[in-house]
């Protein structure tokens, strides 16, 4: 009988499309299972016996955090969401060990997986994080690497679902009835089913890296459209762009260098840095560069966004990206998407550390007895 092998996430081009909807069904029901818990105990709150607890998969396990670049969201998802499988995340820093200095990435790739149960790990190039997968002997997540980060771009996926009727059509605006259930009802219900997202243009202003690299890889095979502007020299590499054609996403991508056609019609525009970390040196070179890509409510308007359009970010940010009108604004949703972090990051270490499987059926909406009585 041949040994498991360990499911390993590099990139969401990895995965096929059921995979990915699983992870985002599977994201959508812990966050309703787990924040009841979360909140304070008081005298008038105080019905934790009536709760399910979240999957405790990771009971008396550990996920070795390997991160050699600095993090904020990333890490603290990953520690919280950790916690609230019932295990524990090991935060190992460029400094802590002995990677890069006195030991190959093999060697620490069998160390770590030899006493720990899955690897997440946050690195510079993308050959790095393929070494380790390739040696380890339990799954390795892919943190952020310079070519991918498919965490990013589940929990902008979990967002937008969750601000789906945002969305909807101008004929549906007025009367939002369908997507609302009574107060009696809401009452009654504890697990919701993940809110349907509509096809959307997705617009995409600045440099090509590896949020957006996540993107061209998934955002057309689930049914949406993406249209990016960057300066020429700042396009998808050449090992990226072949994963786009193999699985069909080109046919759904424009790519221009003028910002405001690639807002046009749109009903999400997203940015990223524009100064990666390791790309400090360029810094006045790339400010230069990419003059005239702030985006702004001038730029959309004059471009022809959709007049309900809405803004995200994966931080941190700066503010010759976007204004603090944009940013700030009834439009960002890019708190909720920093949220959604940690979620989607429990979602993974749930299905893919915890239990080696993204396969399956989605979960279903429980009523609160049938949550109760499980």
């Amino acid at each position: 009988m041949s040994p498991l092998v360990p499911p390993h996430l590099m990139t969401l081009a990895d995965l096929t499309v059921p995979q990915i909807n699983r992870l985002l069904w599977h994201s959508y029901y812990s966050k309703q299972i787990s924040k009841p818990w979360l909140k304070p105990q008081t005298f008038n709150n105080n019905k934790k016996s009536s709760l399910k607890l979240p999957s405790q998969s990771l009971f008396n396990k550990t996920v070795a955090l390997l991160f050699s670049k600095r993090s904020t969201r990333t890490r603290l998802a990953s520690e919280t969401s950790a916690s609230l499988l019932g295990g524990r995340a090991l935060f190992l820093g460029k400094e802590d060990i002995q990677l890069g200095v006195n030991e190959s990435p093999r060697d620490t790739a069998r160390v770590i997986g030899g006493m720990c149960e899955g690897i997440f790990a946050r690195v510079g190039d993308h050959s790095e994080i393929e070494e380790l997968a390739k040696y380890s002997p339990v799954p390795v997540i892919n943190a952020l690497s310079s070519f991918w980060h498919p965490t990013q771009i589940l929990a902008d996926l979990l967002t937008l679902h969750e601000h789906a009727h945002e969305f909807s059509p101008p004929a549906q605006k007025d009367d939002l009835s369908h997507l609302k259930t009574s107060v009696k009802a809401r009452r009654k219900q504890q697990i919701q089913s993940l809110p349907e997202l509509r096809p959307l243009t997705v617009a995409y202003i600045g440099d090509s890296a590896n949020v957006l690299h996540d993107m061209l890889v998934t955002y057309p095979r689930l049914g949406h459209q993406l249209r990016v502007a960057s300066p020429e020299k700042y396009r998808a590499p050449p090992e990226v762009w072949k994963r786009v054609e193999e699985l069909g996403c080109d046919k759904g991508i424009w790519w221009g260098s003028d910002p405001k056609e690639a807002v046009h019609g749109a009903d999400v525009v997203i940015t990223d840095t524009w100064i990666s970390m390791g790309q400090e040196a360029e810094k006045a070179q790339r400010l230069q560069d990419f003059q005239g890509y702030q985006v702004t409510e001038t730029l959309c308007r004059e471009g022809g966004a959709n007049p309900d359009w809405k803004f995200m970010h994966c931080l941190p940010r700066k503010p010759d990206e976007v204004d603090d009108e944009v940013f700030y604004g009834p439009r960002s949703l890019v708190f909720p998407e920093a949220d959604n972090r940690k979620w989607t990051i429990m979602a993974i270490f749930d299905l893919m550390i915890g239990k080696w499987s993204i396969e399956g059926k989605h979960e279903k909406a429980q009523s609160h007895s049938e949550t109760k009585n499980e």
